[in-house]
């Protein structure tokens, strides 16, 4: 008796508690349009590198956002990167330690602006010992040529022939209006044959010793010919008293 007793109150008890609340339903508010945040905001600092550290792994953020300070929001699934209220990367949270995550996008953007600061410093030390590159790069650029192609080329010659010898080749492919790395090699190939000089062996050196080491623009040396004129001695007359 006891046992039917108390399983008869339970059923009372649970039908009175669906009664009351289908009578409160109508009373009750809405749930929020947006669900309340529950991530974890933790503020961080982009290095050197294009990565945040957060919770032991590495995430990629646009290597424009290098050196600067940004918010990262992290749920249960996924990790949020905000430069104040940008979102600048999203990615698939790991609990795992040591991973680096990367966005294809953020890494190939990295590469491409490498080449192009590589490319920027070829044309740069191409130009600072044979300032007539310039001109020949333009007219090549009007013709379509791909500069890098053109760069490195010339750099190639640079390093073999040296820059007195690349400036009369581009000089002389200029004055034949053929703006073309070609024609250069061409050029210093008659000038070297004209002396019966032998080809030039180049000497591969890394990029750390060619920034130690820049070329260095040649300029005239007749005033080292005063070096070497016998000074003429004063006369009894120039003699101070």
């Amino acid at each position: 008796m006891v046992r039917r007793s108390s399983a008869r109150v339970r059923r009372t008890a649970r039908s009175a508690y669906a009664t009351a609340f289908e009578h409160e339903r109508a009373h009750l508010l809405a749930l929020p349009a947006q669900p309340f945040p529950i991530d974890e905001c933790v503020a961080v600092s982009v290095g050197k590198t294009p990565y945040v550290r957060f919770d032991r792994n590495d995430y990629s953020v646009p290597h424009t956002h290098v050196r600067r300070s940004v918010t990262v929001h992290a749920s249960l699934t996924t990790v949020r990167v905000l430069d104040g209220t940008e979102v600048v990367a999203q990615h698939p949270r790991s609990f795992d330690r040591g991973q680096q995550i990367e966005h294809a996008p953020h890494v190939e953007a990295l590469v491409a602006e490498k080449r192009a600061a590589r490319a920027h410093r070829g044309v740069d030390r191409l130009t600072a010992a044979v300032p007539r590159t310039r001109e020949l790069l333009t007219q090549a650029a009007a013709r379509g040529e791909p500069l890098g192609t053109c760069t490195t080329r010339l750099l190639r010659l640079l390093d073999a022939y040296g820059a007195r010898e690349l400036d009369g080749a581009v000089a002389d492919a200029l004055s034949r209006g053929v703006p073309h790395p070609n024609a250069v090699e061409l050029a210093l190939q008659r000038r070297r044959e004209a002396r019966g000089a032998p080809p030039p062996l180049a000497l591969p050196l890394s990029d750390a010793v060619r920034r130690r080491d820049p070329h260095v623009r040649p300029h005239a040396l007749d005033r080292y010919d005063d070096l070497t004129t016998p000074s003429t001695p004063e006369s009894d007359d120039d003699q101070p008293e």
